[in-house]
């Protein structure tokens, strides 16, 4: 495997724009920290954890999620099907990234409060 050329501000904007993409959908977020941790769902529990959603919203964004590599989809050869679904390994090496996404908003609200 080759090495990626050097990034230009151009480029490196792009590439973060793109990853970025994968997160874009309003329940993405909120499903990924459902299964953070190892966690393997099904999806009647995803449901009922994210009461706001609809069942066909719930499926796009896992079918997406799953197209994009970042969900695993496991389905049992049993009446009534079983469904689960759990990250993959480069969907559970996001939590870092949010982790830090979150205490860097975190230092945002920390500066904007007035000194007593």
């Amino acid at each position: 495997m080759g090495q990626s050329p050097p990034l230009t501000p151009m480029s490196a904007a792009q590439r973060v724009e793109q990853a970025l993409g994968y997160l874009e959908g309003r329940w993405k977020l909120v499903i990924l920290f459902q299964l953070f941790g190892g966690k393997v769902l099904r999806f009647s529990e995803l449901e009922r954890a994210i009461p706001a959603i609809s069942q066909k919203m719930l499926t796009q964004q896992l079918r997406q999620m799953e197209q994009d590599g970042m969900v695993r989809r496991i389905v049992y050869p049993e009446v009534p099907p079983r469904v689960e679904y759990c990250l993959t390994d480069w969907g559970q090496a996001l939590c870092p990234t949010l982790d830090s996404l979150l205490t860097w908003a975190e230092g945002r609200d920390l500066a904007a409060k007035p000194s007593e």
